[in-house]
């Protein structure tokens, strides 16, 4: 499989990570749109969050879990989770992911 997050996730491709959980990393978006823009990942390959939620729910609250605790890392409690599902709503990577993002990053 040719897939950039499992590469990252696996350590096989480099990347700073700024959280972890047993089933999920966070690390910083590479294009961000927002002064605070991190990726939450599950370790392992799920085509998108629709696919990850029906096979494996445990996995899914993880990540969220991680989210929360990335933003409340990153930002000063004012945060989006937002998950792509489709190339017709904006996934471009096709390994199940959130983006959280914020305006207000923590000083």
């Amino acid at each position: 499989m040719d897939c950039i997050f499992c590469k990252i996730t696996s350590g096989e491709l480099p990347a700073t990570f700024v959280a972890e959980s047993e089933h999920a990393v966070a690390f910083n978006d590479i294009h961000p749109v927002a002064p605070v823009h991190v990726l939450i990942v599950p370790r392992v390959h799920f085509t998108d969050v629709a696919e990850l939620a029906v096979a494996n729910p445990e996995v899914l609250a993880d990540l969220i879990q991680l989210g929360v605790r990335v933003a409340e890392l990153k930002s000063t409690g004012s945060f989006r989770l937002q998950f792509n599902t489709g190339a017709e709503a904006g996934q471009t990577v096709f390994h199940a992911h959130g983006h959280i993002t914020s305006r207000t990053p923590r000083s």
